[in-house]
């Protein structure tokens, strides 16, 4: 099923290449970068929850995003980590370093 629950089109399950997928994840670990380096200087209070979540959040999505470089060089790329189906491609778009579909990415959560 797609994002809006149609069956999928074949565009929709054709997989990203490994070049097209490591430039989105690039980009994806770029802005992370950015926003810890805007945190940073923000200069934080130490006992500031909100920044501390924050940051939090962008060190696993860079960990996601590395997790993401390795199942490509593996070749696992795409491929549901819940089902073993493909990922569909616009959800790659969205979320480069997803390791899920959208319905095993609810079970997750």
């Amino acid at each position: 099923m797609s994002l809006d629950g149609a069956a999928p089109t074949e565009r929709q399950l054709q997989r990203p290449s490994a070049h097209e997928a490591r430039q989105r994840l690039e980009h994806a670990r770029a802005t992370r970068l950015t926003q810890l380096r805007a945190l940073d200087a923000a200069g934080h209070a130490p006992d500031d929850y909100v920044a501390a979540g924050q940051r939090d959040a962008i060190e696993r999505a860079l960990k996601e995003i590395d997790d993401a470089f390795t199942r490509i060089e593996d070749g696992t790329y795409g491929t549901c980590r819940g089902c073993a189906k493909p990922v569909p491609a616009e959800r790659l778009e969205i979320l480069p370093y997803t390791r899920h579909c959208v319905a095993c990415g609810r079970r997750a959560a």
